[in-house]
């Protein structure tokens, strides 16, 4: 699976994971991606997208 959102192009970003002894190790923070149905150039395809893509509505879905 890409970790990429097809709509807005969102991808994993890069950080620290921080202990309790303040030691920082490299981490990924992932988008939240869900796979979904959608109208792309016209025709119903399925596809890759963020979740905030889903709940802004950016997200135009096909009925089934």
């Amino acid at each position: 699976m890409a970790y990429k959102c097809e709509l807005c192009g969102k991808g994993p970003r890069a950080g620290k994971n921080v202990s309790h002894s303040n030691h920082r190790t490299n981490r990924y923070f992932y988008p939240n991606l869900s796979r979904r149905r959608l109208f792309v150039a016209g025709a119903p395809k399925k596809v890759y997208v963020c979740s905030i893509c889903v709940k802004s509505g950016r997200a135009k879905f096909h009925p089934n």
